[in-house]
């Protein structure tokens, strides 16, 4: 049995698309959907309710902390196999589920995440961005334990075995796979439509408390010198893909999105 795990706040936009999308996926096994919101204010909670499909539980007491709600979410699954779908994360096709699950077969395999692109009204640095991510997976591939938990599956003994950092804000799919040096797969055929356009101010806020997480996880600081040569590598990437895309529009929009980016991340990493 797989038991999907979807966490949602304020995902009223679409959630309702990624609900149906589970709901409607071909599988030969049983599956549960449990849904865990947390207090959402837009609706999100409200359509969630008039779903029957759904189980729905209440989020653990507190303040949200990522790695104590997967980890009471992954406590009251009564799959072998957990699947993470972010609410905002749309199946692509309704063999979403087989394709994501089927590398966990493998005795070797510890964990599977899916291929995210991303939507079509986001920013093209962004696009350009996930197409480096996924894609057919060579590029990210180099990068030393890329993980997304986006759209991920795992056995759920290994889950009980090891739980979450329920220590850390940010970023702890990638603690997962570094702390248990797990052994990644990716699924490309496992498509979800998901991506966001930040803000700056949501940009600055999001690699900031990367860096501090990556810190926290013991990993070196970024020094001032790899943070420059790093917002001049990935905006001429920028210029080159706009360019190929006739996106002439965010030429000057890229290499302020990269030095908010590169820089925040630089400042959460000397915390």
């Amino acid at each position: 049995m797989i038991s999907v795990l979807m966490r949602s706040h304020n995902d009223i936009k679409y959630i309702r698309q990624t609900v149906e999308m589970l709901l409607a996926q071909e599988l030969d096994e049983g599956m549960e959907i449990i849904s865990c919101d947390d207090r959402s204010t837009d609706g999100t909670a409200e359509y969630l309710a008039t779903v029957p499909a759904l189980r729905r539980i209440a989020p653990p007491e507190g303040r949200y902390v990522p790695g104590k709600t997967l980890n009471y979410m992954i406590r009251q699954a009564k799959g072998e196999i957990i699947v993470f779908n972010n609410s905002d994360a749309i199946p692509q096709s309704r063999e979403y589920l087989k394709f994501l699950t089927l590398p966990l077969k493998e005795a070797k395999v510890d964990c599977v995440y899916g291929n995210q692109i991303a939507r079509q009204d986001a920013f093209r640095v962004v696009r350009k961005d996930y197409e480096r991510a996924f894609g057919d997976g060579m590029i990210s591939s180099s990068w030393g334990n890329f993980f997304s938990l986006v759209s991920s599956s795992f056995r759920k003994s290994d889950l009980l075995a090891k739980p979450f950092n329920e220590q850390i804000q940010y970023s702890e799919d990638a603690d997962w796979v570094r702390r248990y040096s797990a052994k990644i797969a990716y699924a490309a055929d496992a498509v979800v439509e998901h991506s966001h356009n930040y803000t700056l101010q949501e940009i600055k806020k999001r690699f900031f408390n990367e860096g501090v997480a990556d810190t926290q996880m013991g990993k070196k600081p970024m020094n001032i010198l790899h943070c420059i040569r790093s917002v001049i590598a990935e905006t001429l990437r920028d210029w080159i893909y706009l360019a190929k895309h006739g996106a002439f529009n965010e030429f000057f929009y890229a290499p302020l999105y990269r030095c908010v980016q590169k820089v925040s991340y630089y400042r959460g990493t000397q915390q």
